[in-house]
Parts: C-alpha cells; structure tokens; sequence
C-alpha cells in the first residue's frame, strides 16, 4: 500500500512536471496578413513595427505590391487581414466581390512627381523636356492606380498652353517600359535605363533620394491620389486586424505617413 501511494506520488510530479512544460497557447504569437499597396512600403513598415512593440502577442506580416495585384489576389482566395489600396477603384473591385469585412476608410493622400536620374543623362531642365523627341520615359501600367494618375495628370497638362494639346502624346511616346508598381519606376530611373519617370512623392525616400532629380508637378495640373483601407472578410484575427486599422487612422500613425512624405487628408 504505502510503495503505491509512492508510486503515485512519483507519476503525480511526472505530470505535473510534462504539463507545466508546455507553451502557454494564449502567449503564442497570432499572425496579421497586410496587403498593402507598394507606396506604402516604408511607412506601413514602420507602422507595423509600432503595432508589434504595442502588442508583442501580435507579428504582423506584410504583401507589398500594385494594388491591382493585390486585389487579383485576394479575389483568388490568397488570405489578407488588411487591404489598403492606392485608390479607390481597387478597392471598390474588392467590396463589390463581397469580400470585406466592413466599409472601407480613406486615411491618407500622395502627389505625384517626376524623377530623373542625377546625373540627367536626358538633360530635362523643365516638365515640358518630357515631351522632346528621344526622352526614355517609365511609368506605371494603366492598371496601376499611379498609372492612371499619371495619365489623368497629363491630360491636364495638355489642356495647359505652357505645354500643349499634344504634350500627353508626345510623352506616352516616348514611354519605353510601363511597371506593374511604382517602386519598379524608381528602380528602373535609378539605375540610369529612364531619363525620367512618374511617381508618387512618397517613393523619393532617402535610400533613393540622393541618386534622384525631382520635378514637381503644379497642383492644378497634379492629381491627388487617395488611399483607402478594410478589414478583409474572414480575418483570422478581426480583432489585430482593427487594431492595425486604427492604428493607421490614429494621430501616431498619422504622423508617420507624413513623415514619408504622405499628404494628410485633413490639409
């Protein structure tokens, strides 16, 4: 009798032993997927990095691309918690699939510029060089929310007698590569294979900054990009997912984007 009492003693310690060695389920760390549209590379990053300092149960993963990628995406079935878009149209293509949580959110706006490379090898001294015969041009694809307002920007400028009616043909003929991201423009007038590309201002990021020209376009001549943002349906953790939400909506996150050079929508 007393040897089992012994024994069970000893089991009981096992037992105790084995499950106080096992991981806490509630300390495991919950994934946050976040498609994001390629301008917001930098500042996203950053924001996330906040996110997890603030709640250390959660790591956010990020899929940086053009929003039109992004959508096709999630409309396939890839898991997204979050999508933020470069303008409104993507996102409307995504809600209209039925495939948010809730109603999308305006946070934040860009502008875009030109950017040649610092050495000039184009020698463009004004918007209107764009035009000239011989100019190699990069841009985003149509598809691309910068692409379209890029197009949108130079009709504008056609209407404008400082350039032009046939300004806006002129310089799509010169387009020598159309990208599927802005951050594809950046890469390709960096490296010197474009004399000059459309971005937004947010990309002229010092990484980049010092091998890059910048030209800027007029604001009446300009288009304001706006960025909406929605918890994408199916969250696997809703809850992170509107934390992060708020987050990029909050005074913190705010001044983050504008620290990268985002237009606030309140200006």
């Amino acid at each position: 009798m007393m040897r089992t009492r012994i024994a069970l003693t000893i089991l009981a310690g096992f037992v105790t032993a084995i499950v106080g060695a096992l991981p806490v389920a509630a300390d495991e760390p919950r994934g946050l997927t976040v498609f994001a549209a390629a301008s917001l590379t930098e500042a996203f990053t950053e924001i996330g990095k906040m996110m997890e300092q603030r709640d250390p149960a959660t790591k956010v993963t990020f899929n940086f691309a053009g929003s039109q990628q992004l959508a096709t995406q999630i409309e396939q079935g890839a898991h997204a918690d979050v999508f933020a878009s470069a303008d409104q149209a993507w996102m409307d293509h995504v809600r209209e699939r039925n495939l948010l949580e809730n109603a999308p959110q305006l946070f934040v706006g860009n502008r875009l510029v030109v950017i040649v490379p610092q050495r000039n090898p184009g020698q463009i001294e004004r918007l209107q060089d764009l035009g000239r015969a011989g100019i190699k041009i990069v841009m985003a694809a149509e598809a691309v929310p910068a692409g379209r307002y890029t197009r949108d920007a130079l009709n504008k400028m056609a209407l404008d007698p400082a350039f032009g009616a046939e300004f806006n043909a002129k310089v799509l003929h010169n387009v020598v590569s159309q990208e599927e991201n802005v951050k594809g423009v950046v890469a390709k007038v960096q490296l010197g294979e474009a004399d000059a590309g459309f971005v937004y201002r947010s990309d002229v990021t010092a990484p980049v900054a010092s091998a890059l020209r910048v030209f800027d376009i007029p604001d009446p001549l300009n288009v304001e990009a706006r960025y909406p943002i929605a918890m994408v349906k199916g969250a696997s953790s809703p809850k992170a997912a509107q934390l992060f939400i708020d987050l990029v909506l909050s005074a913190d996150g705010q001044r983050i984007l504008e620290r990268f050079r985002f237009v606030p929508l309140h200006h």
